[in-house]
């Protein structure tokens, strides 16, 4: 039997070179930040060129929109670039409360950065839709199952019906809507058949990370329901803080990015091509 050479083990400085060697091979994870508010800008335009600015100095890439009621955006870079921008923008008059979801990307998944000018943060049509004067009763992650569970609940996933058949919640309805323009007209048909029955229900709605339930539970609330709840934080934070065992989500989370899919714990899932394949 022919015995092969021992191997000499390493010494420490050349432990420390490999390692060393090793690290910097591997490129850094890239951060993800999915942020929104509802406060008034009076200049839209003054804002976007320092905001811009500051992005563009920290090397981060994505989308910022500004309109007179607020900010609305998913943006990557490094996790302190981010931080600072977080910093900079709660730093601003009304907007220390700012909602942020942070995730992880493998690459960077936006090619450039884009500041746009917008009429609303989230384009629903409807004049008169304030969220910062009437909205939805916020439901903590932890808190959202028992109200869905709740058979006097009716369950509404708010958004469009490509992103509602990557995945969705247990017993949620879709109202296979194109575009968030269309949510209103879906609604006054469904209110209409419920005031019909005499049904006063109470309604849980939910969305990627929150904003556009912002929007749709302060509409309902206009038609003149009461008991309206949205999960505080959207979908990526129920997946982030809820337990696969425990979950009642179904399948994966769309968002508007190369990564396409999240997973629990925001884990990164195969993109919807590689699927078809």
């Amino acid at each position: 039997m022919r015995l092969l050479p021992s191997r000499q083990p390493l010494c420490a400085k050349q432990r420390g070179l490999t390692s060393r060697r090793f690290y910097a091979m591997r490129p850094p994870m890239i951060s993800v930040v999915a942020l929104y508010h509802f406060a008034p800008i009076a200049d839209t335009a003054a804002v976007r060129g320092p905001l811009f600015a500051f992005c563009e100095a920290r090397g981060i890439k994505g989308t910022l929109l500004l309109a007179s009621e607020g900010i609305n955006g998913t943006v990557a870079g490094s996790r302190e670039a981010l931080e600072e921008l977080v910093a900079y923008i709660r730093n601003w008059d009304g907007f220390a409360a700012m909602e942020v979801k942070y995730s992880n990307a493998e690459a960077m998944p936006f090619g450039k950065l884009k500041v746009r000018l917008k009429r609303e943060i989230v384009t629903m049509g409807v004049e008169g839709i304030d969220p910062r004067s009437d909205v939805g009763h916020y439901v903590d992650p932890a808190d959202w199952n028992a109200l869905i569970s709740d058979p006097d609940t009716i369950v509404i996933d708010t958004r469009n019906d490509f992103e509602v058949q990557a995945g969705t919640f247990e017993g949620a309805i879709n109202p296979e809507t194109v575009s968030f323009r269309q949510f209103p007209a879906w609604f006054d048909a469904e209110a209409e058949k419920l005031r019909a029955e005499g049904k006063t229900p109470k309604f849980a709605m939910f969305c990627t990370g929150g904003i556009r339930c912002e929007k749709a539970t302060a509409y309902v609330r206009a038609q003149g329901f009461e008991e309206v709840y949205h999960l505080k934080g959207g979908i990526l934070k129920y997946l982030e803080q809820v337990p696969p065992e425990q979950s009642k989500w179904q399948g994966d989370c769309f968002v508007f990015d190369e990564r396409e899919l999240i997973g629990h714990g925001l884990e990164l899932r195969k993109p919807l091509a590689d699927k078809a394949a």
